[in-house]
């Protein structure tokens, strides 16, 4: 790999001059910071939705999941036997 046109453009990089970037301070700069408000009444909020209960729903998708693996699980009657694995 060459290295020279990679030099080339770091140096033509470096000897660039930046941009200048306007700074504009507005009045909004020196206002105070908001006020912080405490969390316990908004998650006693979300945690009171009325029939939000994710049990029913993992439940039953386990008992699918493992309808599949048992379902996966069938006999091996058909898989050819391997020498080498006996």
């Amino acid at each position: 790999m060459n290295i020279r046109p990679l030099l080339a453009f770091l140096f033509v990089a470096a000897c660039a001059t930046p941009p200048e970037v306007p700074v504009r301070l507005t009045s909004d700069s020196d206002a105070p910071y908001p006020a912080l408000v405490p969390l316990d009444p908004i998650v006693a909020a979300a945690g009171a939705v009325p029939g939000n209960d994710p049990a029913a729903g993992l439940d039953a998708r386990a008992a699918a999941l493992n309808a599949r693996a048992g379902a996966l699980r069938g006999p091996m009657d058909s898989v050819p036997a391997v020498p080498a694995l006996q």
